[in-house]
């Protein structure tokens, strides 16, 4: 038997473990803006209502309760833009990497078949096309590729870990050209919330997909707008009849929303205050990073959306690393995303206030 495992790459974040103890050892501690993760409390809401569904002794389902099918469809309209949405258009998700990872698989992709993502882009596109066997393949532009077995298209706008945002137009283009050729779109738009000096659309909006939804599906997660990491909560909304599919396999697989964070997720996503307010922290946080950065010599492209500044020194990107681990920083290595990255770092801005402020004044 031969090992799945054999297939996958090495685990990037392992390969920052002594640059971890390095930063670390600082005297006045790590301020670690590498991983991305969120610090701040989860909203008193949201905390209320999984506590209030506490009390599931039953299986839920993998589709979810029809209150959080409403709460789906309902944000998909009035934050996305889309029309005429019904509960077929989405479904619920055990967190958006298990989604990327396992999707090729759900399809049924395989050998000869080829799965293409930006040639800077989030590791887990890649493993998903290395589980099922399929043929991976990056690209600049989409439109620019061999449609020839090409089964999957990953876009991703916001970018992670750029900060990248496709226009409405490009968007538009690229959905066209994809359903020219048969391809399947796939849009990860994890960060649309996050826009700070663009303004992100969905590929659900009707200026992009003429109102229709055949042939493309949009991945929400409510980690980063909802502070909600650790709950596991996110969906996939879109193509009615790829959906349907995906439901069918999930249900097989077991693949269900704990019923408490279904309840929690139906608060989140009818509350839009707490994101505003997270909105605000984040565009602080930032605000004082980038100076920070740019004053001691960094130059910052892209990143006007998402929750990262995309930095370089103009050198390999491990030398940044190991420089600002000297300094108590963690940063990513930018060729974690691709060798396009590997004279850049990704700069989190979702440390605590005093880890930010601790951050600013190591590097004035």
């Amino acid at each position: 038997m031969s090992a799945v495992s054999s297939r996958l790459p090495v685990f990037p974040w392992d390969k920052l473990e002594p640059y971890k103890k390095t930063a670390v050892a600082h005297p006045d501690g790590i301020v670690d803006l590498s991983v991305g993760t969120p610090v701040d409390p989860v909203p008193a809401l949201i905390q209320e209502a999984l506590v209030a569904a506490a009390d599931s002794p039953g299986y839920p389902t993998v589709w979810g309760t029809k209150e959080l099918r409403d709460a789906l469809t309902g944000w998909c309209g009035r934050r996305l833009g889309a029309v005429d949405f019904a509960h077929e258009n989405v479904l619920p998700v055990v967190g958006s990497k298990e989604l990327v990872a396992w999707l090729p698989t759900q399809l049924g992709l395989g050998a000869g078949d080829r799965v293409a993502y930006p040639r800077l882009a989030y590791p887990t596109y890649e493993v998903g096309a290395r589980l099922c066997g399929a043929e991976a393949v990056v690209y600049d532009d989409p439109t620019e590729l061999d449609p020839a077995g090409l089964k999957l298209l990953w876009l991703n706008s916001p970018s992670n870990p750029t900060g990248k945002v496709l226009s409405k137009d490009e968007l538009t283009r690229i959905v066209a050209w994809a359903r020219e050729h048969g391809v399947l779109v796939f849009s990860d738009e994890c960060y649309l919330e996050l826009g700070w000096e663009a303004d992100p659309v969905s590929v659900l909006h009707p200026d992009v997909c003429g109102g229709s939804y055949e042939g493309i599906v949009a991945v929400h997660s409510l980690s980063k707008r909802s502070n909600l990491a650790g709950y596991r909560a996110a969906f996939v909304a879109g193509d009615a009849a790829v959906l349907g599919e995906l439901l069918q396999i999930r249900k097989h697989g077991g693949m269900m929303t704990a019923a408490p964070v279904q309840a929690a997720t139906v608060a989140a996503l009818g509350d839009d205050a707490h994101v505003a307010e997270q909105r605000e922290r984040y565009a602080a946080r930032r605000a004082a990073l980038r100076a920070a950065l740019e004053a001691h010599g960094f130059r910052i492209e892209h990143s006007e959306a998402s929750l990262y500044l995309w930095a370089t020194r103009d050198e390999p990107c491990w030398e940044t690393v190991a420089y600002l681990a000297e300094k108590g920083i963690l940063v990513a290595p930018g060729d974690f995303y691709g060798e396009a990255g590997e004279r850049f770092v990704r700069v989190a801005f979702t440390a605590t206030d005093e880890r930010v402020e601790a951050a600013v004044k190591r590097l004035g």
